[in-house]
């Protein structure tokens, strides 16, 4: 199969896909794996947490700001997981 040519199964059998694994295979190529993508994903709704409280209890700016850093570390945690997805289909 060329590169860059996977194949789909739909209702009527496998329908060849073009396209979509270039940045898969790069990262892939890199070292990195799908296991250190969930680890990301892991490691992200920690900081989350961490951010949340730290900003919470150590910065005057309020419980709003502190929920803005946990939500903006938080969002990267889909991510990474999603990578991970991306790439553990592609090591298969």
């Amino acid at each position: 199969m060329a590169p860059g040519l996977s194949v789909a199964s739909d209702a009527t059998g496998s329908v060849p896909v073009t396209g979509g694994f270039e940045m898969l295979e790069r990262l892939h190529e890199s070292g990195f794996r799908a296991e250190h993508a969930y680890l990301a994903g892991f490691v992200s709704i920690g900081l989350s947490m961490t951010s949340w409280f730290l900003s919470k209890h150590m910065e005057r700016a309020g419980v709003a700001r502190a929920d803005r850093w946990g939500i903006f570390i938080g969002e990267w945690a889909p991510t990474f997981f999603a990578i991970g997805n991306g790439l553990r289909t592609y090591e298969k």
